[in-house]
């Protein structure tokens, strides 16, 4: 004698079950612009997880606050509003929002970066490549970038190409300031660099073969000079 239908129904391990109605979502989704829609009546499909991708610096719980999703919100709804949201933050970019069956919103944030901390008329702020003052205290989430006199663009962009191009250059480097219209000087670690406004990262890696030689000879450099082609010119203590 067979069990009855629903007897059957709840024997089956619940993986299956879940299986089986995403299955149908997927194929319910490619029907018309009603498909969708029907999808958002079912409990199932309610937003129960928010996740965030690419953030280091800005408040998970800001960003949730800005999507104003509330319970009874569905996975199916328009994304496109969403991304919107997020990206009016002022510490974003730009952001990527998914759906994630059955009831995870997704959202991939390109997040804006601070390269220098600028004197502020009370404390250290936070800037990114293009000068703008970023949302980020200090004395709550630590900001290990260089230290700069003033917010000088020129600056500001070589600072963001090292960070991104040459990591361990930037982990050693804790100031930078313009010393005339066409040149830079750079403090890594007790070293000063100095070098142009133009300078290229091929051109700074240049002072690490002069570092390695100096060291085997047991010296150390106060000061390395880039600023003539083809030189690297050493001042020692």
């Amino acid at each position: 004698m067979s069990e009855p239908a629903e007897t059957f129904k709840q024997s089956l391990p619940r993986y299956l079950r879940v299986s089986g109605v995403v299955l149908a979502a997927l194929i319910v989704v490619g029907t018309p612009w009603w498909g969708p829609r029907l999808l958002s009546s079912f409990d199932f499909f309610h937003v129960r997880r928010i996740e965030f991708d690419g953030l280091r610096y800005t408040d998970p719980a800001e960003l949730v606050a800005r999507l104003s999703i509330d319970t009874l919100a569905s996975v199916w709804m328009d994304l496109d509003p969403l991304a919107e949201r997020v990206s009016e933050h002022p510490m974003v970019l730009g952001a990527e929002v998914q759906r994630r069956l059955p009831s995870t919103i997704y959202i991939t944030v390109r997040e804006r970066t601070p390269v220098a901390l600028v004197p502020g008329e009370r404390h250290l702020v936070p800037v990114d490549s293009a000068g703008q003052s970023l949302p980020i205290d200090p004395s709550v989430t630590p900001v290990d970038v260089p230290v700069v006199a003033v917010s000088d663009t020129v600056v500001l962009r070589l600072l963001a190409q090292i960070r991104a191009g040459a990591p361990e250059l930037w982990a050693r480097l804790s100031t930078a300031q313009r010393e005339n219209d066409t040149d830079l000087q750079l403090r890594v670690d007790e070293m000063l660099i100095r070098t142009r406004d133009n300078v290229t990262l091929a051109r700074l890696a240049d002072i690490l073969p002069v570092e390695a030689d100096l060291a085997r000879r047991r010296l150390q450099a106060v000061e390395l000079d880039l600023r003539f082609r083809d030189q690297v010119i050493a001042r020692l203590p």
